[in-house]
């Protein structure tokens, strides 16, 4: 099926956005990628910032159906095992989703230009993962297979390692390798240390 033009408009402005920031993009650029005019443009969207209000709203949905959230969490695992393949399984969509990439790409260059994407930038990089992990952990201990703790505690401790490797990997990419066994050994640990 062909890809709608609306669609084809967000995928090339986030790939721009993610490229040159999104203050580093014009709507002729956008067009001119696309090989529309201006004029075509704007008859799909009002403007840039429109353009980006959707992508985020669509980006947004797209990740927590893809990797969950606060408040739509992923199942609580039932084992330590199932813990750490969800948490490999969520290291992989992010570092090899592209849309989720691009968008972690936007975030770090506008993060410094835009108070909201600062605020989009620490609930992604930060206060999200880390609110689902607790009630993850919250879950786990209460069902016996975590050992009991503050599990906000615990999910800062969780994440902080697993999310620096990622962006280690978005500067560094040939260190991939090495930052996934360090993130499974980093799991292991976090396992062997908490688990029942």
């Amino acid at each position: 099926m062909e890809e709608k033009t609306d669609e084809k408009i967000l995928k090339t402005a986030l790939r721009l956005f993610a490229k040159y920031g999104y203050h580093g993009t014009s709507m002729r650029d956008i067009a001119g990628e696309l090989g529309l005019t201006k004029a075509a443009l704007y008859r799909h969207f009002s403007g840039k910032e429109e353009i980006l209000d959707v992508i985020i709203r669509t980006g947004e949905e797209y990740y927590e159906s893809k990797f969950g959230s606060f408040a739509k969490p992923p199942q609580v695992p039932k084992s330590v095992t199932e813990l750490k393949q969800l948490s490999m399984k969520q290291i992989a969509f992010t570092m090899h989703d592209p849309a989720i990439v691009e968008y972690r790409r936007m975030f770090t260059i506008e993060q410094f230009l835009s108070d909201e994407m600062a605020k989009l930038a620490t609930k992604h990089f930060v206060t999200g993962i880390e609110n689902m992990y607790r009630g993850i952990f919250s879950g786990m201990m209460e069902n016996g297979i975590l050992k009991k703790n503050d599990p906000g505690f615990l999910a800062y401790e969780y994440v902080s390692p697993i999310t620096l490797m990622i962006h280690l990997c978005d500067r560094q990419p040939e260190k991939e390798e090495e930052a996934l066994k360090r993130m499974e050994k980093h799991i292991d640990y976090f396992i062997e240390i908490n688990a029942v």
